[in-house]
């Protein structure tokens, strides 16, 4: 499969147990197809400043917002490429921007000591240079098995378990291990679409009463690591009912559902 560099679309989180993601497994298989590399461990550092700028305003729920990280397929081998991403999200739209480069060009750009090559890379440096001091702050490693729409790539569907963060060892080419955010038998899923989404997942989600949830894999690290002058919260569980609305177009595929089964 090849590389993506440029994203726009909605990103959807649930927390579902083992048995609500079984069931959801099955309901895809006429429609998904699973990914060629199986299961992968995706491992990630998040920069931001010293300061915690970008968690900080991130946690606030703002309007716009903005996450910068670096990112491997799996442990990065010595010499290989990673890919530096810039993530923003605007009215609930996320928008993500990367390119591949290996470890001493991905630090040259982030701190702003190289020339930016091409558009992508512009829009990385100008972040680096509005957020001044970037360093490495937070590593994340999951364990995601990611499926894909069979008439549509673009629709994808994402299970991330195994969810593990650390302050330390802030590299991607050091160990996966970590402290675990979930709690045993609970996976993050993500629906990633431009648009509505098909009305068959429209369907079974309402069928299991699942709604959407705010879940941040770094901004629940940050919380978890002190940083935030709050009592650490317990692992998190997938909850069975959600209370937080749907986004926009969640909530008219539903209304769509809804006259086509009254139709």
């Amino acid at each position: 499969m090849s590389n993506q560099f440029v994203f726009k679309r909605y990103e959807i989180k649930y927390l579902v147990t083992d048995e609500q993601r079984a069931r959801i497994e099955r309901a895809m298989a006429p429609f998904m197809v699973a990914d060629e590399h199986g299961e992968s461990t995706i491992c990630n550092v998040y920069y931001d400043t010293p300061s915690h700028l970008l968690i900080r305003r991130s946690s606030e729920k703002p309007v716009y917002k903005e996450k910068v990280r670096v990112r491997s397929y799996g442990r990065l081998a010595e010499g290989g490429e990673m890919f530096v991403e810039l993530k923003k999200k605007y009215d609930g739209v996320v928008y993500k921007r990367r390119i591949l480069a290996d470890a001493t060009r991905a630090n040259a750009l982030l701190s702003g000591a190289a020339e930016p090559a091409d558009q992508i890379e512009r829009e990385i440096a100008f972040a680096a240079k509005r957020y001044e001091g970037l360093v490495p702050a937070c590593y994340i490693a999951y364990d995601r098995c990611a499926f894909f729409a069979a008439d549509d790539r673009g629709f994808r569907v994402t299970f991330d378990r195994n969810i593990r963060w650390r302050e330390d060892r802030l590299s991607l080419s050091e160990d996966t291990d970590g402290e675990q955010l979930l709690e045993p038998g609970t996976s993050l899923m993500e629906v990633k679409c431009a648009g509505a989404m098909p009305l068959w997942l429209v369907r079974e989600l309402t069928a299991m009463r699942l709604f959407k949830t705010s879940f941040s894999k770094y901004g629940t690290a940050w919380a978890r690591s002190g940083a935030v002058v709050a009592a650490s919260p317990a692992p998190v569980r997938a909850p069975r009912h959600a209370t937080v609305l749907p986004t926009p177009a969640f909530a008219h595929t539903q209304r769509r559902a809804a006259h086509a089964r009254v139709a």
